[in-house]
């Protein structure tokens, strides 16, 4: 038995001492109300009102019972009423995990700008590239690129993040411009790393798929360490394309090989639930409004 539904009926009751007046105020019919007292005085064993055919009393049980029940159920009521004010007013801890170079793209002016509207919510942003439990750990949310395992975290697409070839004006009047994935044998590249085979590029385009072996005199972990080495004219640089987007267009940089891309991925805000108070929803609005439209534009094999 559910005793603090049974519990609040039984106030109702109480407080107007008419099986009808609270079964209106409830929206139950009088039946079941009559029915469901009745189970529950089984269930204490004792009776808890005295019925007439133009009345009901309480007893001396019913009227203590009352008095404690009466407080239980109010305090609930206002528990339930402040979880509403919660689930609707942004306010409290906002945990949020994403990759540095995704905060630097992104969410400089997005956080600054939820600061203002929301002030009663702090925002906690880290940058930490692993992986976190956002339910052990508890996050809010999760800014994540590439595909993500079948594990009930529910998943947002935001869009996807191209990874394409850039270099200098300077570096390619120098060098020449390659015109095959080939080529790029016989250019200085700058290495990433964390690739899992630096010295390797794969290349794809609708379907095909060119590996090609590269060198360079400089390997880097860090994609804004990169950019400066390809504004530079240090060599061809794989970058995501919204990355280096001002770049291209001021003219600083240059696509390469426009017609191939090394990778396409897609982006998701993750969270641990569907159902999410205020400070989550209203961030991922935002990113939805903000980040998804730069994240679908760069989609496309082709693009130049």
């Amino acid at each position: 038995m559910d005793y603090l539904r049974e519990m609040a009926l039984f106030v109702e009751v109480a407080r107007m001492l008419s099986f009808k007046r609270a079964a209106a105020s409830l929206g139950v019919p009088t039946s079941t109300l009559s029915r469901r007292i009745a189970d529950l005085e089984r269930a204490v064993g004792v009776r808890l009102l005295n019925r007439t055919t133009r009345s009901i009393e309480l007893t001396e049980a019913g009227a203590l019972y009352f008095e404690r029940c009466r407080d239980i159920v109010e305090a609930a009521r206002v528990a339930h009423e402040k979880l509403g004010e919660v689930a609707e007013r942004p306010s409290g801890r906002l945990r949020v995990s994403t990759t540095a170079e995704f905060a630097r793209l992104y969410f400089g002016p997005l956080v600054s700008d939820y600061a203002r509207l929301y002030p009663q919510v702090t925002l906690e942003i880290d940058l930490n590239p692993n992986r976190v439990d956002l339910i052990t750990q508890n996050y809010d949310i999760a800014i994540r690129i590439g595909p993500q395992p079948d594990s009930g975290i529910i998943s947002r697409h935001l869009g996807t993040l191209r990874t394409t070839l850039f270099a200098s004006p300077g570096f390619l009047s120098a060098a020449g411009i390659p015109t095959r994935p080939e080529d790029l044998a016989s250019y200085s590249v700058v290495r990433n790393l964390n690739a899992p085979q630096p010295n390797v590029w794969a290349l794809l385009r609708e379907g095909e798929t060119v590996e090609v072996p590269v060198v360079g005199p400089i390997v880097v972990n860090n994609f804004g360490f990169m950019r400066q080495m390809a504004l530079a004219g240090m060599g061809i640089v794989m970058l995501h394309e919204p990355m280096v987007a001002p770049d291209v267009r001021a003219g600083r940089l240059k696509r390469v090989l426009p017609d191939w891309v090394v990778r396409e991925a897609p982006v998701y805000a993750l969270t641990a639930s569907r159902l999410l108070p205020a400070k989550t929803r209203l961030f991922l609005a935002m990113l939805s409004s903000r980040v998804a439209p730069h994240l679908a534009a760069s989609s496309g094999t082709g693009a130049k």
